[in-house]
């Protein structure tokens, strides 16, 4: 039997515990660190705060 399209069905339980494991052994084996985890975070905040940019707001995130 065919499967249906289910808009908005979203990856499931099963497609989350599989990133968050492949996410936990990528920090493990050192792909991941926390420098990345800051760059990507001032990233997103730039990317949807961009306005803020403008006005001369620094959105780095420092330690």
């Amino acid at each position: 039997m065919a499967r249906r399209f289910r808009p908005g069905g979203g990856i499931g339980i099963v497609g989350l515990i599989y990133l968050v494991i492949g996410a936990f052994v990528a920090w493990d084996r050192g792909y991941i660190d926390a420098d990345l985890l800051r760059r990507v975070a001032s990233a997103l905040l730039a990317v949807l705060l961009w306005f803020l940019i403008l006005l001369g707001v620094d959105l780095h995130i420092h330690t």
